[in-house]
């Protein structure tokens, strides 16, 4: 009797799918090649789904995850393999090895796009007690790799020792190399002196064997490193170059990266606003990471600086949201708000330079570094002391900036120990006057060193208070700037404008009424009568603007300095314009009474405009202006 053939009984991994996985595997761990890897995965995961392969199958889709989180950045190819790794989960008995690896990729994608790593620590926990020495370091190293915002420095260090010591279990030298990489990440973003020591052990490793992935991140430690001497040109090659590494690896981050450290230097540069149409193509790349809001931030501060402020506002509110803490913590977060800061700074946005002030104070002590090791900007407390000045809290400004300079010289960083010591100055200069020997001091050291960088330090935004802390105006074409402590209205031109620019221009004294009708910018020029007081008035604001062009350039900001000048060539014409003959006052035609209405309703004008701009300004002036047939300005 003849019996019928059973079902083809098939191995545990068919021939052809065996070797796809083995070349797949070798490719990814043992060199690090992430881009043909992916290729052999792909090839393993087709035949072994031909085949009905279970085995297989998880173990393919498991190498597409790759080495790092959120490696497949477009919504098609992360959706793929997320369907493919859960259908492979779907086959295979729950309580086996592979299925706990694969558990543990799926949660840390999914910790990782939501900003969290409590899935991913519990598995951590299983895999500990699970006895499976692979999935083990799995777990360590996507666990740390959901942990890299700035409050988990602690655990990342715990997470790469235990890899460390755990790949002797493995005996892959992958696991060693992701550890003592992790390990060196670590150190750096602390802040470590000792970071270059694990570095060197960490080439020393590679030195035997290549491993692209990682020699990728070595070599942007290296490019970050590079800026931080301030040796850009340099910088920008070994960036271009590590470019090409990153895409020889098939790692996605490369062209965010670049671009992150090209940011590095031309921030430095003073050339931020030249990032602007880069950094506008960019920011909606779909290979950026889901919760990386550094190139957001970044854009909102190239426009700020490139003057735009309408597109600055527009991303910066566009962070914000309904909260700014409700931004996800990462790798890019301390970058997002240096950047955040600096551009609230440039627009005088106090209530988001506070808001990220609050952010930011917990992490004053550590370096503003992205990612990996990308790109350094400083010390944090650099951010903490910009923020604090754009609020108007000089005080506070002055300390952090202080400490800024001490951090980044302890760090290495000579740029941004410079700009922490330009912006140290203007707190100083801001808070005790231009004249401050202080203030000079140090503005004079970091324009020394910035052209011997070839940096270029930024204007402070906003003015110095008089010495009686009062307010400021400031022409700029048909709009006139008024600063009181930080805080900036920015109003139409207006006769009654022009006149409360003269009464604040000379604090404490008092000018006619017909002084101020008759010299307002706008009228004839045969009108304008100047009495001895009013004179000496313009002649003492004269003297203070030249001291302060003199100060401005002293510390090459001729950019402000130039607009100075010009402000001091309209006084002088004024001036002259006011005199008759011989240097004479030319009468006003007109009655003291007609000239106290007229000056009254027009300040009274102005006023109100700067009122619905700044309730606070406009506020202060209204209790320290007075009017009549003489009027002052009389600060508090």
């Amino acid at each position: 009797m003849s019996v019928a053939p059973g079902p083809a009984v098939r191995p545990p991994s068919c021939p052809e799918v065996g070797a796809a996985l083995a070349r797949g595997e070798r490719a990814l761990l043992e060199y690090g090649d992430l881009q043909r890897a992916r290729r052999w995965f792909d090839t393993a995961y087709r035949q072994a789904q031909a085949r009905g392969d279970r085995a297989g199958l998880a173990r393919a889709a498991l190498g597409m995850g790759g080495i790092w989180v959120h490696e497949h950045r477009t919504a098609v190819e992360s959706e793929q393999v997320r369907v493919r790794q859960r259908h492979a989960l779907s086959q295979l008995d729950p309580g086996s090895p592979l299925a706990l690896r694969l558990r543990l990729r799926i949660q840390g994608e999914e910790d990782y796009h939501g900003g969290t790593h409590e899935g991913i620590l519990r598995l951590l926990a299983q895999a500990r007690s699970s006895g499976d020495a692979q999935a083990l370091a799995e777990a360590l190293s996507l666990a740390h790799h959901c942990v890299l915002g700035p409050g988990h420095g602690a655990l990342r260090l715990e997470l790469a020792g235990e890899l460390i010591g755990h790949a002797a279990v493995t005996g892959r030298r992958s696991d060693l190399l992701m550890g003592l990489m992790w390990r060196t990440a670590d150190l750096y973003l602390a802040g470590d002196p000792h970071a270059e020591r694990c570095m060197q052990e960490l080439r020393a490793v590679l030195a035997d064997h290549p491993h692209l992935a990682v020699e990728y991140v070595a070599s942007a430690i290296e490019v970050m490193r590079t800026i931080r001497t301030g040796r850009f040109e340099e910088a920008e090659k070994l960036a271009a170059a590590c470019f090409e590494r990153g895409v020889a690896a098939g790692d996605i981050d490369a062209t965010g990266w670049y671009g992150g450290q090209l940011g590095a230097v031309r921030w430095y540069q003073g050339r931020a606003a030249e990032l602007l149409p880069a950094l506008a193509d960019l920011v909606n790349s779909p290979t950026l990471s889901p919760i990386d809001n550094s190139y957001v931030a970044g854009l909102a501060l190239a426009a700020a600086a490139a003057g735009d402020r309408r597109l600055a506002a527009g991303h910066l509110a566009r962070l914000r949201g309904r909260d700014l803490a409700e931004l996800p913590s990462s790798s890019s977060w301390m970058i997002a708000m240096y950047c955040v800061v600096e551009a609230a700074h440039l627009l005088q946005d106090a209530d988001t330079a506070a808001s990220a002030y609050a952010l930011l104070s917990p992490y004053a002590h550590l370096p503003v570094i992205a990612s990996l090791g990308v790109a350094c900007f400083g010390s944090a407390r650099h951010s903490l002391g910009m923020a604090a000045l754009t609020t108007g809290d000089l005080g506070l400004a002055i300390g952090h900036l202080r400490a800024a300079v001490r951090d980044n010289l302890a760090l290495g960083h000579w740029p941004a120990a410079t700009l922490s010591r330009c912006r140290l100055g203007q707190a100083l200069a801001l808070r005790d006057g231009p004249a401050d020997a202080a203030a000079r001091a140090e503005l004079a050291t970091a324009a020394h060193e910035a052209a011997e960088l070839g940096m270029v330090l930024p204007a402070v935004v906003g003015r110095p208070p008089e010495a009686d802390g009062g307010c400021r105006f400031r022409r700029d074409g048909r709009h006139w700037r008024v600063e009181l402590n930080g805080r900036v209205a920015v109003v139409d031109h207006s006769v009654g404008m022009a006149y409360l620019a003269t009464l604040a221009a000379d604090p404490g004294h008092e000018i006619p009424a017909a002084d101020l009708v008759a010299g307002a910018p706008g009228r004839e020029a045969a009108q304008p009568p100047l009495d001895d007081v009013a004179r000496d008035s313009f002649r003492r604001r004269l003297a203070r603007l030249q001291a302060e062009i003199e100060e401005h350039e002293s510390t090459h900001d001729l950019e402000r300095a130039a607009a100075l000048r010009m402000e001091r060539e309209r006084l002088i014409a004024e001036l002259a314009a006011a005199a008759g003959l011989g240097g004479r006052a030319r009468p006003f035609p007109g009655g003291e009474e007609r000239a106290r209405i007229a000056a009254g309703k027009a300040i009274r004008r102005a006023l109100a405009r700067i009122s619905a701009v700044d309730p606070t300004i406009g506020e202060e002036l209204r209790a320290t202006v007075q009017t009549g047939v003489r009027c002052s300005y009389r600060p508090r």
